[in-house]
């Protein structure tokens, strides 16, 4: 129902000190260590994400609000013509929906985003139930 854009949040982290964007990349993201999903399930906090993932050291020096601000980014918008079906959708059954996600993009999205996010009945979020999507390690 949002659409993202690694591209801007990488943009965005590369700004204030003018990193190369190929120094923070999508993959350090979601690398192979799992330090993402470590993050999306809530059990570490974001400026240790950010820290541990920037190749580039010397980004560690931007401002919480410098970090939030490109760490944002990476949301592009709704979905063209989602709120509508949404509303339709919620009109004939509960709406419910499971994101993998961190605290400061919930923060973020649950103001910018209220009216689509409005149509859910209840949205459930990784990092607040310590459970990524497809895992099944709770269940």
């Amino acid at each position: 129902m949002l659409d993202i854009d690694f591209d801007k949040v990488i943009a965005g982290l590369g700004r204030p000190r003018r990193l190369r964007a190929r120094a923070i990349s999508p993959g350090a993201f979601v690398a192979s260590t799992n330090i993402y999903q470590h993050h999306e399930t809530g059990e570490i906090e974001r400026r240790r994400i950010f820290c541990r993932t920037c190749a580039a050291r010397s980004a560690s020096s931007m401002s919480d609000a410098q970090f939030l601000e490109g760490w944002n980014a990476i949301f592009a918008g709704e979905m063209p013509g989602i709120a509508p079906l949404l509303a339709r959708a919620a009109q004939r059954m509960p709406l419910y929906a499971f994101s993998n996600t961190n605290p400061a993009h919930v923060e973020h999205f649950s103001k910018a985003y209220a009216g689509v996010l409005g149509h859910f009945r209840e949205i459930f979020l990784s990092s607040a139930i310590g459970l990524r999507k497809p895992d099944a390690g709770g269940l």
